[in-house]
């Protein structure tokens, strides 16, 4: 080979990295917002990710994936919004208050939630059908659920008279109708309800012993961003009051939670991908209607059972979508 020839080699290929960093650069980013840390939303992760593939979108070929984590400090969700935003986020997704910051950050990105709530009582649209602006989404609303979650915990500790309630003041629509729902269930069966609130991690722990103290022996667990962010606590605390708790969210049961009963937050972000893949081809997101929930699982965590000294009947662990040991 000539000299010439060769140092022409090596100039193109020196340049290839800055091509491939080139490349990188001008890929779509969509930023992934969420008050939890990492670890505990891997599952999530991943069901976001075929979502986008469905819809024809590769993490790091095609389109880039900006992630921001709270690890449980609601605090940092403006600032890590107001980052994404910086970044020019082509959309961010956004999971229960995490996508309150997003929306306070930017009137124009387009914003993807994925939502345990009715979002046009929380303000985040105006209309199911046709959202507008530039917000719109999959709402997995657990609060209709609640009658189900009874009679399984009732299936779990049959002989459980008085049943706690435990909510968060901040999700006014578990506040509102939860309780009103857990009520009618109970007084169907007989059942007295003991509700507490807790808004902060300190309330959690002054929760727990006022259940407690009041005779609970059976707790329903709302929805609510500090229940989301603080998951594992919520599963000690029950354990170490021998309170057997009921959750709406699987990541509640795999994180110590004697069982959990809702919608499938997987399949949620999966479709929230598919929605994402259909704004980065030029779709508005306002014209997305909002998605409802189309599946539902059921979760025990049979080694939390085996602590609290329950005996899980059989039908429930045919019918469990997963049995955790």
């Amino acid at each position: 080979m000539k000299r010439r020839e060769f140092i022409a080699l090596l100039g193109g290929a020196a340049a290839w990295p800055l091509a491939a960093r080139a490349q990188q650069q001008a890929l779509p980013v969509v930023g992934f917002l969420r008050v939890t840390s990492e670890a505990s939303a891997a599952n999530l992760v991943r069901a976001f990710r075929l979502g986008l593939n469905e819809a024809g979108f590769v993490e790091g070929q095609n389109v880039a994936i900006e992630y921001r984590w709270a690890n449980g400090d609601v605090d940092r969700l403006p600032e890590l919004a107001n980052d994404l935003v910086r970044r020019q986020a082509a959309v961010i997704i956004g999971h229960s208050i995490a996508v309150q910051a997003a929306k306070a950050a930017t009137s124009t990105t387009p914003i993807i939630f994925v939502v345990g709530s009715d979002p046009v009582r929380t303000g985040l649209v105006s209309n199911l059908n046709r959202p507008g602006a530039n917000v719109s989404g999959v709402m997995f609303t657990t609060v209709d659920v609640t009658a189900k979650r009874m009679g399984l915990l009732n299936d779990l500790v049959p002989k459980a008279k008085v049943i706690g309630l435990l909510l968060d003041p901040q999700s006014p629509e578990e506040v509102e109708v939860g309780l009103k729902l857990v009520e009618a269930a109970a007084k169907a069966k007989g059942l007295r309800v003991v509700t507490v609130k807790a808004a902060s991690v300190s309330e959690l722990h002054a929760a727990f012993a006022t259940l407690a103290q009041a005779g609970v022996e059976a707790l329903l667990v709302g929805g609510g961003p500090i229940f989301t962010s603080q998951r594992q606590r919520l599963a000690l605390l029950s354990a170490r009051y021998a309170i057997p708790a009921s959750f709406s969210e699987r990541e509640f049961a795999v994180a110590g939670g004697l069982v959990s009963y809702g919608p499938s937050q997987s399949d949620a972000y999966r479709r929230a991908g598919i929605y994402a893949g259909r704004v980065l081809k030029g779709e508005k997101v306002g014209d997305l209607p909002v998605e409802l929930p189309t599946r539902f699982e059921l979760v025990i965590n049979m080694g939390t059972a085996r602590i609290l000294g329950i005996d899980v009947p059989l039908h429930l662990q045919q019918i469990a979508d997963e049995v955790i040991e």
